[in-house]
């Protein structure tokens, strides 16, 4: 290598150095501003994590599950009790119209069409209260046939359940 071509060396080295100390200044200068500045918070921030961490379960045994598995039916069924359907109306024909219509009007899951005197004949001679408890609690008939409980409405009251029921046998009568 000839002198002249050292010295060239020697300067792009320099040169190379110097801009690599000019970039190690300029990220540690951006790197303190960036840490003296105030980091943006989300105030929802700490619920969503709680409530994605949170259990998904418990275990429960003996006497203290016992006691905890009674807690939480009670509190689920207070929860239940106060969100009464469709503004607590008792109306039954307006409970028909908002629920029952669905499988007693095109006969889905087995269900007897309202108004179907041959259909409901058998069904009413069982008696109301035998009805009023199957559409309460849900009922699995021996041809296949299928009411689920309230309708499939759990926030419904006995109450409504039980004029809807009336309504739906007047129309068969």
């Amino acid at each position: 290598m000839s002198k002249s071509d050292q010295t060239t060396m020697r300067q792009f080295a320099i040169m190379i150095g110097g801009l690599v100390v000019v970039a190690v200044i300029l990220i540690v200068t951006a790197l303190c501003i960036y840490n003296s500045e105030p980091k943006e918070t989300d105030p929802t921030q700490p619920a969503r994590v709680a409530e994605r961490i949170a259990p998904a379960g418990a275990v429960y045994a003996g006497d203290t599950g016992r006691a905890a598995m009674q807690a939480a039916a009670e509190a689920a069924s207070k929860a239940a009790a106060s969100q009464v359907a469709y503004g607590g109306t008792t109306d039954g024909k307006e409970i028909y119209d908002h629920l029952c219509t669905s499988c007693h009007t095109g006969g889905i899951a087995g269900a007897p069409k309202v108004g179907d005197k041959g259909a409901w004949a058998p069904r009413i001679a069982q008696g109301i209260d035998t009805l009023v408890k199957h559409a309460i609690e849900g009922y699995h008939g021996p041809d296949g046939n299928f009411m689920p409980p309230k309708g499939g409405n759990p926030a419904l009251t006995d109450e409504q359940v039980t004029n809807a029921v009336h309504w739906i046998v007047d129309q068969a009568k």
